[in-house]
């Protein structure tokens, strides 16, 4: 019979070895995802052939590959053309479907994350990145921008996604100085959230009463959460700040196992500040959220089934979950995107409605297996 000790390293074995079988099935569906969309099909050996033939071009970076215009910021050259078909499938994964990969990855990495981080710091299942009320402000901000014009930052592309990344951070504050508050439980960041939800969105509401066809349509589009907006530099400023902020979120992941394991009380006999932790955390989830729904939009959803789904693979441990949530999010998020924009291509189903359609069965399937029910 094996000991307690033994037991314990077979099943943390186990659970690196879920979490490695996880990381390998999320790179295929990512190399999988680069190869499909509406102008052309390529099979997984092709796209890697092809990303790997312009990984070697890139260090070598002949004449001819610079003057197809890869690797040289944002915009493509102007004036320069390549008719070579192999030219024209790396333009289409290097330019057009690898900022959309890689921004599903961080969405899912960002959004799981902060998922399990509510519903360990507040111990509520239920909760989600969208709680707190950060999607409210978001919408407001973009709102705001659409209907009325007005923005507090730059005018142009990213008027809409700066002003709605500047009122998610006035939820940010808010929590701030509600967790000022010594007295303020875990149930009245839930509350306060949603009286944040009513108020943005009977502005919101107010705001469309009044917009024009073209406003609403355009609102709209953005409340439907999509990865096609964010260039590579977009991409490149929320993969610093998200791998910046996970760090932080692993150096809770103790507290938050006391948190868990028999609530504030028991926390506190471990040496745990429940108040100071919980505003801590529900601020670091309030960062992740805004930082990527302010750039794609409403993208709720896995930001409340991938930690479950990885609670039922690996455990409660947040050490092991938290990274865990961040490869399902990952995960859920890329198959998402790739079916909505191949399932009736050209026609591109935003990754909001995806998620939805897919995973709430998938994640009603699974919560009904872990619970036994037939």
């Amino acid at each position: 019979m094996l000991s307690l000790s033994a037991l314990h390293q077979k099943q943390g074995k186990s659970q690196l070895m879920k979490m490695g079988l996880m990381s390998a099935v999320t790179v295929v569906v990512s190399i999988f995802a680069l190869g499909q969309g509406s102008s052309s099909n390529l099979d997984m050996w092709t796209t890697t052939q092809t990303i790997l033939r312009d990984i070697r071009a890139f260090v070598g970076l002949p004449d001819t590959l610079r003057a197809c215009g890869y690797f040289d910021g944002v915009a493509w050259n102007a004036g320069q053309t390549c008719t070579n078909a192999e030219d024209l499938q790396s333009q289409i994964i290097w330019r057009l479907r690898l900022p959309r990969v890689l921004m599903a990855i961080l969405g899912g990495v960002a959004l799981a994350t902060a998922g399990a981080l509510m519903q360990g710091c507040l111990g509520n299942p239920l909760v989600s990145p969208l709680t707190l009320g950060v999607a409210s402000g978001t919408s407001l901000g973009a709102a705001l921008a659409i209907i009325v014009g007005f923005s507090l930052t730059t005018v142009g592309s990213l008027a809409i996604a700066g002003n709605a990344f500047v009122f998610s951070l006035i939820v940010v504050f808010i929590i701030i100085q509600l967790g000022r508050y010594r007295s303020v439980s875990a149930e009245s960041y839930i509350l306060v959230g949603i009286a944040i939800t009513f108020i943005a969105g009977a502005i919101v509401s107010t705001l469309t009463y009044f917009a024009t066809d073209a406003q609403l349509s355009q609102l709209a589009h953005w409340s439907f959460g999509s990865l096609a907006r964010p260039n590579m530099v977009v991409v490149a400023l929320v993969a610093t700040s998200t791998f910046t902020l996970f760090p932080t979120a692993m150096k809770w992941s103790w507290d938050l196992n006391a948190l868990s394991m028999g609530g504030d009380d028991f926390a506190v006999s471990t040496g745990v500040d429940p108040s100071s932790i919980r505003r801590n955390i529900l601020i670091l989830s309030a960062l992740l959220t805004s930082l990527i729904i302010a750039f794609t939009g409403m993208i709720g959803f896995v930001g409340l089934a991938a930690p479950h789904m990885s609670r039922i693979l690996i455990g409660n441990d947040y050490r092991k979950l938290l990274p865990a949530s961040a490869i399902c999010g990952a995960f859920l998020m890329l198959v998402a995107d790739t079916i909505g924009r191949t399932l009736f291509a050209p026609v591109v189903i935003p990754v909001g409605i995806m998620l939805a359609v897919i995973g709430g069965p998938v994640f009603m399937y699974l919560l009904l297996q872990s619970k036994g029910v037939r």
